[in-house]
């Protein structure tokens, strides 16, 4: 029990705290939002699910928690390897929802996931990998950093196909972090943005579902019965949950009016529910959890760990942070969950092993002793 309580005691509070709180919330939320979906079940069966999901990401977060460091960096080729084959099943014998192929069922068990989530997490830790690789070679150049464009190209291609365009460009934009943390100049970011922005834009043209949000997104009230019903009916709630809200339970949205209130709009059932003060208390737990995982990121003292850290943190947050802007209209709508709050059990369990890998790193780095040139560097400026 000491040795359990010792373990604890050195992970970091700012993670642990932040996302045990968004799981709570995120319970509680998805019981109110899917109680009218039980027709007539005392319990909602989305929300025994989600339940049996957090039971499973709690053992795949303590897993993460163990393995370490140098472990992941081994394990990225593999893993990307791996992801991308669940991508290519997908294409090939992937099930239709809404018009598009992202769930892949298990045979023999009838349990359907998303590929695309563990792609995303094995691309950003094969990109860690790959970038550490090359800073330990010397200064990074577009000749080094051409294997990270292939290790993202890949998965955005099969993203792009499903079609699911809001995937791609969180992966895209994730892994372009990832290579500025690395230390790229800002100049080798200049083709290639321009690329990604011509390839967006013709694919929205090319596309009809794309076209639409973007009609939907630039004037909801005008197409409110039809593109822009989904974002009117977030502004809706929003608006009516004032300061403090309607209380817990007592959401109007939520009864037919806002599609997808369990998943993508999850956060506007908060906004009603609990009000302005809910939603902050949900942003600042997303913004306390980027923080600790920046700071674990700049204590670490391997290229590696900082890297992987910075993308864990980063697979969590910035989805966050894109989910958010798209319920309040600042963005076109992409269908991407709020992580810890929406349902989406591979969502879940996903963000879960980048929390236990954060919380690893975090453990290990906190550990490690300073180097003797900052140790020698203390010894002088004390005795000054």
């Amino acid at each position: 029990m000491q040795r359990l309580t010792r373990a604890l005691g050195l992970l970091d509070g700012g993670v642990v705290t932040s996302t045990a709180f968004l799981v709570a919330v995120g319970i509680v939320m998805l019981y109110s939002t899917t109680a009218p979906l039980a027709l007539g079940e005392r319990i909602p069966p989305h929300f025994l699910r989600q339940l049996g999901a957090v039971a499973v990401a709690l053992v795949a977060a303590a897993g993460a928690l163990t393995v370490p460091t140098a472990a992941w960096r081994r394990l990225a080729w593999p893993s990307w390897t791996f992801a991308v084959g669940l991508l290519v099943a997908t294409a090939l014998a992937g099930d239709d929802v809404n018009g598009a192929r992202r769930w892949l069922t298990v045979p023999g068990v009838g349990v359907a996931f998303q590929p695309g989530e563990l792609a995303k997490w094995a691309t950003l830790v094969a990109v860690a990998a790959q970038l550490a690789q090359a800073r330990e070679q010397g200064r990074l150049s577009p000749r080094r950093l051409v294997p990270c464009a292939a290790l993202v190209g890949v998965p955005t291609v099969f993203f792009l196909l499903q079609p699911d365009l809001g995937s791609a460009v969180v992966l895209v934009a994730l892994a372009g972090l990832l290579v500025f943390v690395a230390g790229a100049p800002l100049r080798l970011f200049a083709v290639p943005g321009a690329v990604g922005a011509a390839g967006v834009l013709l694919y929205v043209l090319v596309n009809d579902y794309a076209r639409r949000r973007i009609t939907g997104f630039l004037d909801p009230w005008a197409t409110a019965s039809n593109e822009g019903f989904q974002l009117v009916q977030s502004f809706v709630a929003f608006g009516s949950g004032g300061f403090l809200g309607r209380n817990l339970g007592d959401g109007r949205q939520k009864l037919f009016y806002l599609p997808e209130a369990h998943t993508d709009f999850i956060l506007s059932v908060v906004a009603e529910e609990m009000g302005l003060v809910g939603v902050c208390l949900v942003l600042g737990a997303f913004a306390v959890l980027a923080v600790a995982g920046l700071r674990i990121a700049l204590r670490a003292r391997d290229p590696f760990a900082m890297l992987l850290a910075v993308g864990m943190t980063a697979l969590v947050t910035v989805p966050a942070l894109l989910n958010t802007a798209v319920v309040m209209g600042v963005v076109p709508t992409k269908g991407l969950t709020l992580p810890f709050l929406s349902y989406g059990r591979t969502s879940l369990v996903v963000s879960f092993l980048a929390v236990g890998i954060l919380l690893g790193i975090g453990r290990r780095e906190g550990r490690t002793p300073a180097p003797k040139i900052a140790r020698a560097e203390r010894r002088r400026s004390c005795t000054r």
